[in-house]
């Protein structure tokens, strides 16, 4: 739509939720009662999802997360204003992410990374316009990992794009990963592992990361065209509702029809280019 009337209608920001109908509180994955969604018919109130979705098909919760600077109304609509949150899909991922046209790689790794990477550029949620001639875009992330959860798996950046016949296009670029690991030959970063005991539910940290930093500048950049990026942070592996419900009721996890274990993650609100 911005490529045909010049204004993109749905640059908006990201934020996540748990939606689940029940007016139950308790939604993390080890105590997760289920949800169906609700429809006022006059046969019936209560239906399941479109397509047959049950509880047991989706993943216990959704935050929103805000970067205020106080936590006042007035702060937080402004951050909503200016699009500066992200969503996870339930733990409390602390995440930054930063698009400009002068950062380097050493910048990922200053301690005053956030401050100074508002001071050469813009947070999540911004539009970048008319770069520098011959410069491509480049980008600063930050994440942390839930204090009380699961150590992290890597960082990505997703860039869409339109081509040449104004299709959409979309690629993900791995940018920032623990465990020292080497990219293979297909340029693919190999598995962080699974540390999660399928007959207990218990998981470790003995891999992964308690935080990220990263740096990336797009390789592909083309100047007339619109793009957006944004970044996803990946957790380790761990348990999945449905494996927590197979121990409990002393039967084979594949018997739920889903995956025993899931990696969290947060996303990011993207960063535009227009051209």
């Amino acid at each position: 739509i911005g490529a045909r009337v010049g204004v993109n209608p749905y640059e908006v920001g990201l934020i996540g939720s748990t939606d689940a109908y029940t007016g139950i509180a308790s939604a993390e994955e080890n105590n997760f009662w289920g949800f169906r969604a609700v429809e006022s018919t006059p046969e019936s109130t209560f239906v399941e999802l479109a397509g047959g979705t049950r509880g047991s098909d989706v993943s216990a919760q959704g935050l929103a997360a805000v970067w205020s600077e106080e936590n006042t109304r007035e702060a937080l609509f402004a951050a909503f204003k200016r699009r500066e949150v992200y969503a996870t899909t339930g733990p409390r991922i602390r995440l930054r992410f930063f698009g400009g046209w002068d950062y380097n790689e050493k910048d990922a790794r200053k301690k005053d990374l956030v401050t100074m990477a508002y001071v050469k550029g813009r947070p999540m949620g911004s539009d970048l316009t008319h770069g520098p001639k011959g410069k491509a875009p480049t980008f600063l992330m930050y994440a942390v990992k839930d204090p009380k959860g699961a150590n992290l798996d890597r960082m990505q950046i997703v860039k869409g794009w339109l081509d040449a016949d104004g299709k959409p296009q979309q690629h993900v670029y791995d940018t920032a990963w623990s465990d020292h690991r080497v990219r293979g030959e297909a340029g693919k970063v190999p598995s962080v592992g699974n540390s999660v005991d399928l007959t207990t539910g218990e998981y470790t940290n003995d891999i992964g990361a308690a935080a990220l930093a990263g740096f990336w500048k797009d390789p592909d950049f083309d100047p007339m065209r619109r793009a957006f990026y944004y970044v996803r942070v990946l957790q380790i592996p761990t348990p999945r509702h449905t494996l927590y419900d197979a121990i409990a009721l002393d039967m084979d996890p594949a018997q739920t029809g889903h995956p025993p274990t899931i990696q969290e993650r947060a996303y990011s609100s993207p960063i535009w280019y227009t051209p």
